[in-house]
């Protein structure tokens, strides 16, 4: 998105724009449950949208800030995907994901509205 666009639309662009980062990291984790040695990883939401408000800029990807989770107890071949914990965090990132497009929806409306002199 340009710059323009989402100064416009505020906070739940980039939102959006870390929840579908933070999806596609999770989807990985939870596609290599089973492969032995693989330690998953996730990245700080929070610090990750606040550093891309700070700086004013659109978030590229949250590679910078991306991580290993510290497993609680990991498999005996290395691996640290925890698949219920995955599992919960991929749904409730998809929660959060489907209520910023929905800000986004109804700030777009209200834009287009204001628009058309509605």
């Amino acid at each position: 998105m340009s710059l323009e666009l989402t100064s416009g639309l505020g906070l739940h662009a980039d939102a959006l724009l870390l929840r579908e980062r933070r999806n596609a990291v999770l989807q990985v984790n939870i596609a290599n449950a089973a492969t032995p040695g693989y330690l998953a990883r996730d990245f700080d939401f929070t610090a990750a949208l606040r550093d891309a408000e700070a700086a004013g800029t659109p978030p590229a990807a949250a590679e910078a800030g991306l991580g290993y989770r510290v497993p609680v107890s990991a498999a005996l071949d290395g691996n640290t995907v925890d698949m219920g914990a995955e599992q919960m965090a991929f749904a409730e990132n998809t929660l959060r994901y489907q209520a910023s497009l929905q800000f986004l929806n109804n700030r777009i409306s209200g834009l287009m509205a204001a628009i058309k002199g509605e």
